[in-house]
């Protein structure tokens, strides 16, 4: 892992980053389409003394890619915000836009992917691309003893970000993996409606992880 001071350059993307041409196209086809939308790489979120680093997939067409902050303005942002306040971990209320004064106390949000793919499928050169800003945003955090991974695609960003190996840390959902510089790395089900409407993972499934974490 890099410093932050070699990072630093490296932590968010431009409005107009072109480095994934794909995701450069969606975002423009969707500044046509939806033209009050944020439709940008979204910024990470938070309190930049987080202990607890979340990382989701990457923004929703209609949720952070229109309100510019990660998980609001769609239902996975309602259970991660509601877990989270649970657990002391925020200040305010969230109302599902930017500028509803809502805060994260000791915890950060990013993604693995920066901009919203079509389907909401990122190829594995786009995560592959888009890992810097990961790798940036962790070094950032002075204070970081947890990540949280969202679903497989940024538990194995979060890995990669690391230089570790995908089979020396499988994903599972509940596990807590101890990276090489003592960080610890937590995985849950993404919060996502499918998920919960599947019963994939249920409310009180995402609430015991991160209850662990917050413990911590």
């Amino acid at each position: 892992m890099p410093n932050a001071e070699e990072s630093a350059s490296a932590k968010e993307p431009g409005r107009d980053c072109p480095l994934c041409p794909r995701l450069k196209a969606f975002r423009d086809d969707n500044r046509v389409k939806y033209p009050d939308f944020f439709n940008a790489p979204v910024p990470s979120f938070g309190d930049p003394d987080a202990r607890i680093l979340i990382v989701g997939l990457a923004p929703g067409l209609k949720g952070a890619n229109r309100t510019s902050r990660p998980f609001t303005g769609d239902y996975a942002g309602d259970l991660l915000y509601a877990t989270l306040a649970r657990h002391g971990l925020t200040r305010g209320t969230y109302q599902q836009h930017a500028s509803d004064g809502f805060m994260l106390v000791g915890c950060r949000i990013t993604n693995a992917v920066r901009c919203v793919p079509p389907q909401n499928k990122p190829l594995p050169v786009e995560e592959t691309t888009c890992r810097k800003f990961l790798v940036g945003e962790i070094a950032s955090l002075p204070r970081l003893k947890t990540i949280l991974a969202l679903g497989v695609v940024a538990h194995n960003s979060v890995l990669r970000a690391f230089g570790c190996k995908l089979s020396g840390l499988p994903f599972k959902h509940g596990a807590l993996h101890e990276l090489p510089n003592g960080m610890t790395l937590a995985d849950s089900y993404h919060c996502s409606r499918y998920n919960t409407n599947t019963g994939v993972l249920t409310d009180a499934m995402f609430d015991e992880v991160v209850s662990r974490i917050a413990a911590r």
